[in-house]
């Protein structure tokens, strides 16, 4: 494969990745009800909170240099995301 089209590939994960984190986030319903996308857009970034969570737990599991800096950062970033999530529904 050349270097030009692993780029691309690599690009449209990250494409794919924010599409379905907005469709997850629930973006259509603002269409639908004509609210504000406010909620909408604080669920997609804590959405990606999560998810560079998770992505550093891997990157601990891969990595024997900065394993341990890795997990810590990944649980941490978790909990951040767990925190707001709870913060966005008035539990905290």
């Amino acid at each position: 494969m050349s270097n030009i089209s692993s780029k691309t590939f690599s690009s449209l994960k990250y494409v794919y990745l924010i599409i379905f984190f907005a469709l997850l986030s629930g973006i259509f319903y603002p269409l639908i009800t004509g609210l504000d996308f406010d909620f909408s857009l604080i669920g997609i970034l804590i959405l990606f909170v999560g998810l560079l969570g998770g992505i550093m737990l891997y990157k601990s599991t891969t990595s024997k240099i900065k394993q341990k800096t890795f997990f810590v950062a990944g649980f941490s970033l978790i909990g951040i995301s767990l925190y707001y999530i709870f913060q966005m529904t008035g539990r905290v």
